[in-house]
């Protein structure tokens, strides 16, 4: 029996009754590759196998073919702190190789663009193909973020054992709805949501619609928004539906120019039942289409605060032409096989590429906490899923995490995942931290720190507080709960604001401003903020 690590209770008991009589069996497996009990895998079937055949014999097969010594020996340091697992020293003849390169980004945004950077920089430098690389991620909805800025940097990848971000069922579905709203004559569009979360409007009566429609040579909008003809081919009940369908899409076109992009697209998702749609569904991948929504939305939500800080428009139809720029470069090519490979980790599991990049690498994402209270079980096989990522490289490895992403539209501080801490030190290039001091009066203090972020004072973000330290945390205080309670954000007027001020980005966060270059409207404010830099 091959990967007896990944077989279920039913399996288990037929391979059981198989092998009863002679105690005749063989099994292969490694207990450190146990990801899949998601699907009714249990690790206890290989754990137990000692037990369940006292006169067996163990033949480990510790040699890593694959990756240098370092890799396999960092490897070695994390899941050496699983608990429950048959002892190994696994171990490579390879070259030792380099570092695990640790790369930390102020925003799940910056952390695409570093990866695709690292990309392009690694790939012209030792001449790799792009089918050498691959991302590897703990969930299907982060995929957005590396398509999104492996489109801006031309690198052509592929989605292994799935679809790309944008052509996902769900998101098409969604989408819909929004160019819908924008243009209710979009006839493909409207034939895809007008059943959709069902309303009790069949194919039946969608075919007659759009007959009709061509027959008039007018779209299926105007024949539906038009209550007499809609009357003389439909019963009143079905009328009715197609009716309340309309006048829901017309009760969010009332929107369009008094909502932000964010706004809007949440209370259509939100309102349209699509959210409560999927929620219903609690299976793996039900789960994985509603983080995908959420994940849209998290997508939109940038959007429409870059925008606001850019001083250009951040309404729902300018989302859409930014969005139309993107899903127009999917047309990937069969025969096109030098491409970045992005992928979930547990589809990873069996392949190898020489270099690897493990993202997301953050608390309650990697590891997850998706459904609340783990377990130590849950926590070692998420540690597990962590080793075969981290032994997918060949020859090199990179993992990295955001300080800060957005969740439900929210922006949230995150913390750098446990089992970055828990890989021995010696195999990691890690990212200089900031100077936890960055706030004491001392001038040293604060320019001994890491090179500072400039940001442009002309763009709203910046809100300055004044100096007076009583009269600084009364200002905070009062932002904290204005985010709370409207999640609004009043921007300073940038000729107010001086170099050592404390101001806070509605991004960034808290930050102390360095110096000020130039006039109005070319004012810059060099600023170093305290969670990012």
């Amino acid at each position: 029996v091959d990967e007896y690590q990944d077989t279920n209770h039913s399996q288990y008991m037929i391979i059981k009754k198989l092998a009863d009589l002679h105690k005749n069996i063989c099994v292969v497996g490694d207990d450190a590759q146990s990801i899949y009990s998601f699907r009714g895998a249990r690790i206890e079937n290989i754990l137990n196998f000692q037990k369940d055949y006292p006169e067996h014999k163990i033949y480990k097969l510790e040699r890593n073919y694959r990756s240098t010594q370092t890799i396999v020996d960092a490897a070695n340091s994390i899941i050496a702190r699983n608990k429950r697992q048959i002892q190994k020293n696994v171990f490579s003849e390879k070259e030792v190789g380099t570092l695990i390169k640790v790369m930390s980004a102020i925003t799940d945004n910056e952390e695409g663009y570093l990866v695709s950077n690292e990309i392009i920089d690694t790939r012209m430098r030792d001449h790799f193909m792009f089918s050498d690389y691959a991302i590897l991620y703990r969930t299907n909805a982060q995929s957005r973020i590396f398509e999104e800025a492996m489109r801006k940097r031309n690198i052509p990848y592929r989605i292994y054992g799935g679809l790309s971000f944008y052509q996902r069922k769900e998101i098409k579905d969604l989408l819909s709805y929004f160019r819908m709203v924008i243009n209710p004559k979009d006839n493909e569009a409207f034939k895809r949501i007008v059943n959709y979360p069902a309303r009790g409007i069949g194919d039946t009566s969608l075919t007659r619609m759009e007959q009709f429609a061509a027959s008039q040579n007018i779209c299926i909008w105007d024949f539906v928004t038009n209550i007499p003809q809609l009357l003389e081919q439909f019963n009143k009940g079905t009328a009715s539906k197609i009716n309340e369908f309309t006048h829901l899409i017309q009760a969010f076109r009332e929107k369009l120019e008094t909502h932000d992009a964010f706004e809007l697209a949440s209370e259509i998702a939100a309102g349209t039942g699509i959210m409560k749609d999927l929620y219903k569904d609690q299976s793996p991948e039900g789960v994985s289409r509603f983080e995908n929504i959420q994940e849209l939305l998290n997508g939109i939500q940038e959007f429409s605060i870059s925008a606001k800080e850019e001083g250009t428009p951040n309404k729902l139809n300018n989302y859409m032409e930014d969005v139309a720029l993107l899903t127009d470069q999917d047309t990937d090519k069969p025969e096109d096989n030098d491409r970045v490979t992005m992928m979930t980790i547990h589809s990873a599991k069996g392949l190898e590429f020489k270099n690897v990049f493990i993202v997301g690498v953050e608390e309650n994402l990697f590891p997850s906490n998706q459904n609340g209270q783990k377990t130590m079980e849950d926590f070692e096989e998420e540690r597990r899923l962590f080793y075969v990522a981290l032994t997918r490289a060949e020859q090199h490895a990179y993992i990295s995490y955001a300080r800060q992403r957005y969740k439900w539209g929210k922006l949230e501080f995150c913390n750098k995942s446990r089992f970055i801490d828990e890989i021995d030190a010696r195999y990691l290039n890690m990212p200089v931290e900031k100077d936890p001091n960055f706030y004491s009066d001392s001038s040293d203090t604060l320019f001994s720190a890491p090179r500072p972020r400039q940001q442009s004072a002309v763009a709203p973000g910046l809100k300055s507080a004044s100096v007076s330290q009583p009269d600084l945390y009364q200002r905070l205080s009062k932002l904290r709960e204005t985010k709370k309670e409207g999640d609004t954000f009043d921007y300073s007027n940038p000729e107010e604001i001086q170099a050592g001020m404390i101001v806070e980005h509605q991004r960034f966060g808290r930050g102390k401003v360095l110096q000020m270059e130039g006039k109005m409207p070319d004012l810059q404010a060099t600023v170093f903020f305290q969670n990012t830099g």
